[in-house]
C-alpha cells in the first residue's frame, strides 16, 4: 500500500523561485474526507490519484495511490470533476540536507497563496527548515487542495 507522509507550510514573502516551475491543473472526482480522487494535468502528463483520510494525530500520514494516465483522458476527466479547479505552478527546491521541497504558487481563485510541502520517510524524520519557511499548516483542512477547490483562498478574506 502506498503511504504519503507530508508536512505542509506557508511560505514567507522573501522566497523567490530558483527556476521556472511546472503548470498544474487539478480537479476532484471525490473530495469527501474519507477519500479524495484527484485528476491532475502536470505539464504534458496526466495523473489519477486516490488519497485516504488524514487528520487527527496522524495528520501528516495517509494512504496514497497515484497512476499516470493519458493526458487526453485527464482533460476529459477534469470536465467530470466537482466544481472548482486548482491551478498552480509547482517549483522544486532541494534543501542542503537533501530533502526536496515542492513550493506551490496558486493562481486563479487561490491567487496569493504559496504553500511548501516536504515528503518524509517517517513522521519524526528531522529536516532542515529553509529560511523562507513560514507557519506549519499540516492538518489544517483549509490548505488541502481539495478544500481550496471548493473554498478558494480569495473567499477567506470575506470571513
Amino acid at each position: 500500500m502506498g503511504v504519503e507522509i507530508e508536512r505542509k507550510f506557508l511560505v514567507q514573502p522573501s522566497w523567490h523561485p530558483a527556476a521556472s516551475g511546472e503548470e498544474i491543473a487539478q480537479g476532484y472526482l471525490s473530495s469527501v474526507p474519507e477519500r479524495t480522487v484527484r485528476v491532475r494535468i502536470r505539464g504534458a502528463k496526466g495523473y489519477l490519484t486516490v488519497k485516504g483520510k488524514n487528520g487527527g494525530a496522524d495528520a501528516a500520514r495517509r494512504a496514497e495511490f497515484e497512476y499516470e494516465i493519458p493526458v487526453a483522458d485527464a482533460r476529459a476527466m477534469l470536465a467530470l470533476c466537482e466544481p472548482g479547479l486548482c491551478e498552480k505552478v509547482r517549483h522544486l527546491e532541494r534543501a542542503a540536507d537533501g530533502h526536496d521541497w515542492e513550493i506551490d504558487v496558486f493562481h486563479g481563485r487561490n491567487e496569493g497563496l504559496i504553500v511548501a510541502e516536504v515528503e518524509l520517510g517517517a513522521e519524526d524524520e528531522p529536516f532542515e527548515r529553509p529560511s523562507w519557511l513560514g507557519k506549519e499548516v499540516t492538518g489544517d483542512e483549509r490548505y488541502y487542495n481539495s478544500s481550496l477547490a471548493q473554498h478558494p483562498y480569495e473567499t477567506w478574506k470575506q470571513l
